[in-house]
């Protein structure tokens, strides 16, 4: 057995027997507020010039309408890193406290090996810069619009979702919801050879439990969740609709939901309008199709969670006939062994993206360069998430 599958193995016994190793060091209620956000850090927020102790290099790796990332290297290391440059007013209002949720959940997810590691966090007059792990292999959306020869075969799919899903098990059973999981908030250590997954932008995320409700408009149209459209309570079932969604693109290249416009993608999330018919699955597994299926079910309280999914007989081995005829994309053996990350060489350096690529305040290295199908024609490009509304009850 290979060395990664041992360590996410481990990873994973670990979790589903709620061990004490994998539970968090997160902040007691009286850190929070009323909506589920952290209000203070135990990282040391530096006041001293950023570019002292870094230098900016390259073209931005991605930006937001509130957001930029930058490469940067540290001067005394001389170690590569992604600098998140975030700024703290955004249409009139102070969103600091926003930006120091994002750096609670970061600082207290550094034991989880697929959450993106924070380094160090500066503050300037109209800016907080969050220094960041370089994952350099950028964005899964990347192969997700891939050609044949680039994209995601079904056993690649099956190795990425077992860690995504382990990552998300780990934040869960802290009550740490992520609210925005889609292609552009998980990157690849590395992109040839396939890396390892790291999940990003926490901008969204809340803690859930010490609060008695959590209703707020969050997320990405053709990803959130049916409860989230109904203004019904968040959960970490919120979380397994978007990762239904992300497996179902990850496999099809096509995305189950999206309308050609938003209130026809609302109404397709809501009435669970999902095309599994052989001509989109074709040459992928029936329990892939079973797996997908198990997430994208309107009730929240009927949906797998991350430790079932990670139970399940797609992600263990399992084999099943294909759906279909001919050779596709997604038929590779299963039965190779997997390759775990390795040195990658350098990427070649990527246009700057249009903004309605980048999502506000993600982390994005290398931005999507193609549209992914809508599952009923069309091709599609991601939009930013829904504004942030509170709904008072």
């Amino acid at each position: 057995m290979l060395k990664e599958e041992k360590t996410l193995q481990t990873f994973v016994k670990d979790i589903c027997l709620i061990s004490p190793r994998c539970r968090i060091d997160m902040p007691d209620c009286t850190m929070m507020n009323k909506n589920g956000m952290v209000s203070k850090i135990q990282t040391r927020i530096r006041m001293d010039p950023f570019k002292s102790n870094y230098d900016v290099v390259g073209k931005p790796l991605g930006r937001g309408k509130f957001a930029v990332v930058k490469k940067c290297i540290e001067k005394v290391t001389g170690k590569e890193h992604a600098a998140k440059f975030l700024r703290t007013r955004r249409k009139g209002e102070n969103c600091r406290m926003d930006i120091i949720n994002e750096i609670a959940v970061l600082e207290s997810a550094k034991a989880n090996p697929f959450v993106i590691s924070l380094h160090e966090v500066y503050e300037t007059t109209n800016e907080i810069i969050l220094v960041l792990e370089c994952a350099a292999g950028g964005e899964i959306f990347n192969q997700c619009v891939g050609d044949n020869d680039d994209a995601f075969t079904e056993k690649d799919v099956i190795r990425l979702a077992r860690q995504i899903l382990t990552g998300v098990a780990w934040l869960h059973h802290n009550n740490v919801v992520h609210l925005d999981l889609k292609p552009q908030n998980v990157l690849l250590t590395s992109s040839r050879p396939l890396g390892d997954i790291r999940i990003v932008d926490f901008g969204l995320s809340r803690r859930m439990d010490n609060v008695k409700e959590v209703r707020e408009i969050l997320g990405t149209p053709e990803y959130v969740a049916p409860e989230i459209l109904n203004y019904e309570p968040l959960s970490t079932a919120t979380d397994m609709w978007s990762i239904g969604v992300l497996t179902y693109i990850m496999l099809t290249g096509e995305s189950p939901f999206l309308g050609d416009k938003k209130q026809e993608t609302y109404l397709n999330v809501s009435q669970v309008n999902v095309d599994y018919s052989q001509e989109v699955f074709e040459g992928v597994s029936s329990l892939a199709i079973d797996f997908i299926k198990s997430l994208l079910i309107k009730n929240p309280r009927q949906r797998a969670t991350a430790e079932d999914c990670l139970k399940h007989a797609w992600l263990n081995g399992h084999t099943h006939p294909y759906n279909g005829h001919g050779h596709t994309r997604l038929l590779p053996s299963m039965h190779e062994p997997e390759t775990s990350q390795s040195e990658s060489d350098p990427e070649p350096e990527r246009p700057t993206p249009s903004p309605e690529l980048v999502i506000v305040a993600s982390y994005s290295l290398c931005p999507g360069q193609g549209e992914i199908k809508a599952g009923r024609g069309g091709a599609f490009p991601f939009e930013e998430p829904l504004i942030q509304q509170e709904l008072v009850f």
